[in-house]
C-alpha cells in the first residue's frame, strides 16, 4: 500500500498516525482481466484505489457500448454518484488487466472524513478530478480524434498499446475503421 501512501501525499502530507487509520480502513482487491467490477444498474459499495492495472468506465447506449474514460494505477476510483447516494450505477466498470486495488466502504469513507489531512485529500483530489473531467468534456466537443489521438499518446505513454482498439475508439468517439486510419497517419506523420 505504500503506492497509495505517495499517491495520498502527492495531494497533502499524511502523518504517521493518520495512515494507520486510513489503511485499516481498506481492504485489499485482486480484479481479472476483463472481469466487471460494477454492472450498470447496482449500488457502487466501494472507493478504490487501483495499485496496479487499468479500468474502463463505460455506459449502455442503444445497446452499444460507450467508453466514457479508464482509470490507470496508480489513481482512485468509484462510480461516485452512485457511492456517495447509494444508488443504482449509471455506468460499469471492468477490469482491462489483472489489477490490485483497495476498496472501503461508505460507513468507512465517512469515518475517514473526519480526519484532517484525508479530508483535505479528498478535496483536493475531487477538484482535480473535476478539472480533468472539464477537460475531457472540453476536449471531446472542440478537438478533432485525431489530435485527441495525438493528446492522448503524449499525455500517456504506452497506454493505446494496453487498451483494446474498440475500446479506444468508443473513448474517442469514432469508429474503429476511423480510428485505424488515424493511427496510419499518426505513424506516417512521425516518419517524415
Amino acid at each position: 500500500m505504500s503506492a497509495f501512501r505517495n499517491f495520498i501525499e502527492s495531494y497533502v502530507r499524511l502523518p504517521d498516525e493518520e495512515w494507520d487509520i486510513i489503511s485499516g480502513a481498506f481492504e485489499p482487491r485482486v480484479y481479472k482481466r476483463n472481469e466487471i467490477i460494477l454492472q450498470s444498474g447496482e449500488i457502487c459499495r466501494f472507493f478504490g484505489f487501483l495499485e496496479k492495472g487499468l479500468l474502463r468506465f463505460f455506459v449502455d447506449h442503444d445497446g452499444n457500448e460507450v467508453t466514457k474514460f479508464f482509470t490507470i494505477a496508480p489513481y482512485c476510483f468509484t462510480s461516485a454518484f452512485s457511492f456517495r447516494n447509494q444508488a443504482p450505477a449509471t455506468e460499469s466498470i471492468q477490469a482491462l488487466e489483472n489489477c490490485v486495488a483497495y476498496t472501503f466502504s461508505l460507513k468507512n469513507a465517512d469515518l475517514l472524513l473526519e480526519l484532517k489531512h484525508w479530508a483535505i485529500f479528498t478535496r483536493k483530489f475531487t477538484q482535480q478530478v473535476q478539472y480533468q473531467t472539464e477537460q475531457l468534456m472540453m476536449e471531446a466537443k472542440t478537438t478533432p480524434a485525431a489530435e485527441r489521438y495525438r493528446l492522448l499518446l503524449e499525455n500517456y505513454p504506452g497506454i493505446v498499446q494496453r487498451i483494446p482498439l474498440k475500446h479506444l475508439s468508443g473513448f474517442l468517439g469514432i469508429a474503429p475503421q476511423s480510428l485505424s486510419r488515424i493511427r496510419k497517419n499518426y505513424i506516417r506523420d512521425l516518419r517524415k
